[in-house]
Formats: structure tokens, sequence, C-alpha cells
């Protein structure tokens, strides 16, 4: 459809396309298409496939929640916001998810397990390598990051400030995970404002 406003989300570990922040921010942007793929396991596949997405759809702002706000700070030249990024996934899944896991929202290739391995582990460690390569001052007016203030899962704020200015780091009362609340209050006005900025 010409002239459709189309936003993308990147879902975070063991998620998918339709999990619950996806269908909440479908019910607040009522006149928007949201776009969320569903992620390959492999790091690679997973930017290709998001890099694939955008040529096709060219959304015009992109939201990445944890292993997705990592994607998501990569996708060069699209207003984004990542949120809780997980920027050192490969430490993350060693020490703390080899084996086998369960998606937590169901896909649409009907997929319901996956497995991480230390090979998948070192693809994430290939890739991490040259994740913020494409920083520059135009890409640090694209992008925000939104932190909650109790997050026990991963700590990237003293990061994000150093890379992009602490002027593009918000906070958030709340954990890793997004909820209603926080939904609300914090990314729907984050939203507007980032979109606001590039009018």
């Amino acid at each position: 459809m010409s002239g459709e406003k189309k936003m993308m989300y990147v879902h975070g570990f063991a998620s998918s396309g339709s999990s619950g922040t996806v269908m909440n921010l479908r019910k607040n942007f009522l006149d928007w298409r949201v776009i969320a793929p569903d992620l390959p396991v492999d790091p690679f596949e997973a930017l290709e496939l998001l890099h694939e997405t955008i040529r096709s759809e060219q959304p015009k702002i992109i939201i990445g929640t944890s292993m997705g706000g990592m994607y998501t700070q990569q996708l060069w030249g699209i207003p984004r916001i990542v949120v809780n990024p997980s920027f050192e996934m490969s430490r993350t899944l060693l020490f703390n998810h080899i084996g086998k896991h369960k998606y937590t929202a169901k896909r649409k290739d009907g997929v319901m397990e996956f497995r991480i391995d230390k090979k998948v582990v070192e693809r994430f460690k290939l890739m991490e390598q040259t994740q913020f390569d494409g920083i520059n001052e135009q890409e640090k007016s694209l992008v925000y990051g939104l932190f909650g203030d109790k997050d026990p899962v991963v700590h990237f704020h003293p990061l994000m400030s150093r890379l992009y200015g602490e002027e593009r780091c918000l906070w958030f009362d709340g954990e890793h995970r997004l909820n209603d609340k926080v939904v609300k209050k914090d990314l729907i006005p984050l939203i507007n404002k980032l979109l606001d900025e590039q009018i």
C-alpha cells in the first residue's frame, strides 16, 4: 500500500515476532503496520534477514529489545530505539544458555525449540567484533537507548552512553522485559519523539 507507515520490531532471545510487545505496539499504533520477523538463531543469518526486510518493507523506525536491541543498533541509516540492548550475547549464551531451549512465543514456521552450542557462541563473538563500526555523527542522531533502572540481566548503559552520548540514553522504571505500563509510559512517547526529530 502506497504511503503506508511501517515500523519494525526486533525480538529478543528465545522470543518471536508474535511476542506480547508486538501485540502491544499494534494495539497502540493502529495506523501503522508493525513488521516483526522471526529471527534465525545464527546472528549473521538474523542480520541478513533484517536487512532483507528493511529493503523490502522500508520501515520508518525500528525498535529492538535485548538481543534484538543488539541487532537493531547495527541497522544503520534508520531511526531506531534499542531497549536494554545485550551487546555481549556470546558471553551471555556461553555462561547461561548452552543447550536446548523452547521459544516463548509462537513462530510462523512452527518450530518450538532451538539449540545453542559453542559454534553459535563463536558466531556471535565474531559478529560482536564489528557491531559498532558504523557509528558516526549521523547515526548518533538516529538512535536512542532505553534502559530499565532495575534490569537484572544486562547492564550496557555505560557503553551506550560512551558510544552515543548520555543525552541519547533514557531510563524507565522497570526491569529487563517490557510490560504494558512501560510501553505506554516510556516507549510510545520515545517513538513519537524520535519520529518528530526526523521531520
